[in-house]
Formats: C-alpha cells, structure tokens, sequence
C-alpha cells in the first residue's frame, strides 16, 4: 500500500544563533506588523529604534546561556522524536520541518525544504499552545507567503490552537507534579506552596482588540489544574516579558513574586504557554524572577522545566497530528468546533466564518 507522504511544519519564534545575530533578530521581531501595530509607514524605523535600544540587555541576556539561544536544537530534537512517534503509524510517512519565524530556518527555507520532499499533504502544527495573532497568525501569515514564492501548492491542514487538548494538559500536569513534589520535600510542612503559570505577556490592546490568547491561556491552566488533582491547590495566573511601554494583560510575573513574598508563600513556576527552553525560562524566570523572589524574602523559588521532548508531550503532538489529518482540514484541536467566545473576534474561526459570511454575500 501506499502511504500518504505528509510535511508536518513546526512553528516557532526561533532565537539568535550567535551575539552577531542579536540586532537582527530583534529587528526582524520589532518590525513584524503583527507585533509593532502601528502605521506601516512608521514601523521600519520605530521598530529598529526598539530593537537598538534591547540589542545591549538582550545580549546580557544571551552571554548568561552561552551567547545563543538554544530553541533551534530543540526544535529540531522535538521534529525527530514526532516522527519516530509517528513512524508506525499505517498509511503515512510524515516527516517535520521547523519554520522559525524571527530568525533562521524561515519559512522560505522550510517551504522549499518541503517542496523539495514532494509530500502529498502539509500539516502546520505551531508550537504554541495558545492561539495569538502574535504568534501563531503571524507564523501562517508568513508561511503562506513563503508557499506562494516557493510555488508550493499542496493540500494544507492548519492547527490553530490546542490550548486544553487532553495529552497536552496531561503531559504538562505530569512535569508540575514532578516539580511540585520535589519542591514539597525541600519545604518545610507548614510552609505554602503557589504555583504560579507564568505566560508571555501581550498588549492589553491587542486582547481588546479579539486576541483570544489570554482566554486560552486561562484555558491551558485550568485543563492542567484538572489534571493534577492536589486538592485545594494554590495558584495563578501571570504575565512576563513586557517590552514595551503600554499597558499590558496582567498580573505581571513580578507583582504575583511581591504578593508571595507579602503571604509568605514559595512559589513553583510553570512557563505555560512556553513548549521549550529559551531565554524567557533560561534567564527571565530562572535568574531575574528568582533574583527578585530572593530580595523579597519569598521562602522558596522553584521551576518547572519546559516541555522539550518529554516523552508525554510528543506523544500528545502526535496525536494532534494524527486528529487533524483525519479531520478535513480543521481549524482546531476540538473537533474543528470554535472554542472562543464570540468578543475574541481574532479567532481564526469566527476569522473564516467572516470570510464566508462575505463570499455567501457577493455571490448573492
């Protein structure tokens, strides 16, 4: 028999490879309209200026992990283990390919790459949980621009979000308990333990607006708490990385470390929308956050690792993977049915639903 080739594309933001690749990276992040939302007109050169004013941090940043980021390595070790899981499997021969979208591969490189392997049907699986036009929808953007330079035409399933997807809020469940656990036998047994999901921070404009990243993010962290079980657990919901001046979606990371210290409560941190270690978990949560829990006084500071190639994080890839490609071309990982409420008008659902909405009206 024989078996349908499929192109599974893995989205991520990508990171610098060397200190020589700081300032681009940056710029190429700044300049993108789907993170600088102002006038084209003005973002080339506001976006350089940013990326200018955090070349020096962001190198600082870059020296602590060895000059580079290693999200790339990563990436490229969670693709091999999806397709040892997916080796078996009757019927298809899948390979994966990383797209990165900040830094190299790009999504032209990773088109071509894919061309060139002439597979019968594309899956794009972001490797972010939660859907944001930030992430996710500027990835697809991307790739879709690449696909038409590239000439590649061929049959595409998108995954947009699997932000509660049941092997995923499991997987992650499994590496909290792991850490809660751990941190519980170093703590005192009087002594408070708060978990706190930590998550990349946005505009509060652009949630107004009909992201539904934070909704989902809410989502991920009570399908995870569901899954662990502990009983009357102590948690919350943060936001980290804040780089610009407006005001953005909160708690801040920094202002859950001050209500910990002020309840004398550890903490156990969770990066939740985060699938693999980078300088957000390298550095902002494991040096700078731990350094002001420490100046607080807060009792305890403790991570949880980032997925990486957990096994029960593959296998829940895997299975996305699996479920897409025999649902007809889904939106998403819930049986193609939208999840978002209807003010988060950015969802690609009620985007496409729009689109149909429009068609259905000029053919009439």
């Amino acid at each position: 028999m024989t078996k349908r080739r499929i192109a599974i594309v893995l989205f991520n933001l990508g990171g610098p490879d060397r200190p020589e690749s700081v300032r681009p990276f940056l710029v190429n992040l700044f300049t993108d309209p789907a993170i600088l939302r102002v006038p084209g007109f003005v973002r080339p050169w506001l976006g350089r200026l940013i990326a200018w004013r955090r070349t020096k941090p962001a190198l600082e940043n870059y020296a602590i992990i060895g000059g580079r980021s290693p999200l790339l390595e990563l990436t490229e070790a969670q693709a091999r283990a999806l397709d040892a899981a997916l080796a078996d499997d009757a019927g298809i021969e899948a390979k994966s390919f990383v797209a990165m979208r900040y830094w190299h591969p790009f999504s032209d490189a990773a088109a071509r790459a894919v061309k060139a392997w002439a597979p019968d049907e594309v899956l794009l699986l972001p490797l972010y949980p939660q859907y944001s036009t930030t992430t996710t929808g500027s990835s697809i953007a991307a790739w879709e621009e690449a696909c038409r330079d590239a000439g590649l035409t061929v049959p595409t399933t998108t995954l947009c979000c699997w932000h509660s997807h049941g092997g995923f809020a499991a997987a992650t469940a499994a590496l909290v308990r792991k850490a809660y656990d751990a941190a519980r036998a170093e703590l005192p047994p009087d002594l408070k333990l708060r978990v706190l999901f930590s998550a990349h921070g946005l505009p509060e404009s652009i949630v107004t607006a009909g992201d539904p990243y934070q909704w989902q993010v809410e989502q991920t962290v009570a399908a995870v708490v569901e899954k662990l079980g502990i009983e009357g657990l102590d948690h919350a919901i943060c936001y980290q990385s804040r780089v610009t001046p407006q005001k953005w979606i909160g708690p801040s990371t920094e202002e859950e470390i001050e209500r910990a210290a002020h309840d004398k409560v550890a903490l156990l941190v969770s990066p939740i929308a985060f699938v693999s270690e980078h300088s957000e978990t390298l550095v902002e949560l494991d040096v700078e956050y731990r350094e002001v829990a420490h100046r607080l006084g807060v009792p305890g500071y403790f991570r949880v690792p980032a997925q990486n190639s957990d096994p029960g994080f593959i296998a829940a890839l895997a299975d996305l993977a699996r479920a897409a490609l025999g649902s007809g071309r889904s939106l998403c990982s819930f049986a193609g049915a939208r999840q978002c409420p209807k003010r988060h008008g950015d969802c690609p659902h009620a985007q496409a639903t729009a689109e149909r909405r429009v068609n259905v009206k000029e053919a009439a």
